[in-house]
């Protein structure tokens, strides 16, 4: 038995419940390259993500922004099949979580349309009870996690948790007064920035989360 159990939890998308972050690049240079008329590095693109994809195209291609915005969506959907599954054993979780009664949210830095296409394809939308995206103007993960948590006043915050994959999902999950989960599953995560942090909980595994998570639910 869990000295607090889990009745909540609030995941991240990329890198968390799927691998979109290649796919994500890749829609970026289709959609970009042509409108700034040169190369794009991984680092450039990488480099302005905080805000949502909107963000992203304000900062690489400003004179281009609705044409650019556009573009990204188109190419994002149709390379989709670049990451045609979520993560091996999420959906299984999920609906698990739901059949226990265990409330679900969805606070992502990306943007409403892209969040949209990418829980269509997975098949996932259905899972979460709240669903919270990003916006042009910056980071809004720790408002995303307390409008949910507004949602939810029947929960104490010692009981929801956040699970995501990148530094600044620790920081907003402990700004916004919840413990977090860090999902170092992914090829593209920095295990090590992620333990320098000291999250709560730390699994470079699906299997070895699926097993605590299913545990601490009880």
């Amino acid at each position: 038995m869990h000295k607090n159990p889990i009745k909540a939890l609030v995941f991240d998308l990329d890198g968390t419940l799927a691998n979109t972050l290649p796919l994500c690049i890749q829609a970026f240079r289709r959609a970009v390259e042509p409108l700034a008329n040169r190369v794009l590095t991984d680092q450039e693109i990488i480099a302005t993500f905080g805000p949502s994809e909107e963000g992203t195209i304000q900062a690489l291609v400003p004179t281009h922004y609705q044409e650019g915005v556009a573009s990204y969506i188109t190419q994002y959907e149709q390379l989709h099949a670049l990451c045609p599954t979520p993560f091996a054993g999420i959906p299984e979780l999920l609906q698990h979580l739901r059949n226990e009664g265990i409330r679900l949210g969805l606070v992502t830095g990306k943007g409403p349309q892209s969040t949209a296409i990418s829980l269509r394809y997975f098949k996932l939308s259905h899972y979460f009870d709240f669903i919270e995206t990003g916006w042009i103007h910056g980071p809004r993960k720790v408002d995303g996690i307390r409008s949910i948590l507004s949602q939810w006043p029947d929960i104490n915050t010692g009981q929801v948790w956040y699970v995501g994959d990148a530094p600044s999902d620790i920081l907003a999950s402990r700004q916004a007064g919840i413990s977090v989960v860090s999902a170092a599953w992914a090829e593209t995560t920095n295990v090590e920035e992620l333990r320098a942090l000291q999250p709560d909980q730390l699994f470079i595994s699906t299997d070895a989360f699926d097993q605590w998570v299913r545990s601490a639910v009880r």
